[in-house]
């Protein structure tokens, strides 16, 4: 078996010391590469969207064949 790590014995994520907070005060992302991610991360909501919409038409479907629908209620408000 191969022996990696810092001391071989499989404790390489041994917490002897406590833990220390790290503080982010920077990230440095060139502006073009950030509107190529916001571009994608539009793109990539759209099927998301989709995808979200069909579920919740299904669900209220399931939900209207369970407890009924009252058309009438509906009706008599002139919503329809």
């Amino acid at each position: 078996m191969a022996k990696h790590g810092a001391d071989c014995n499989g404790d390489l994520f041994a917490m002897d010391t406590p833990s220390q907070p790290i503080v982010i005060v920077d990230v440095r992302v060139p502006f073009f590469r950030l509107v190529l991610f916001l571009v994608k991360l539009a793109l990539a909501a759209i099927p998301a969207a989709i995808i979200l919409a069909v579920f919740s038409v299904l669900l209220s479907f399931l939900l209207a064949a369970l407890f009924g629908v009252h058309t009438d209620f509906m009706m008599r408000r002139g919503w329809v």
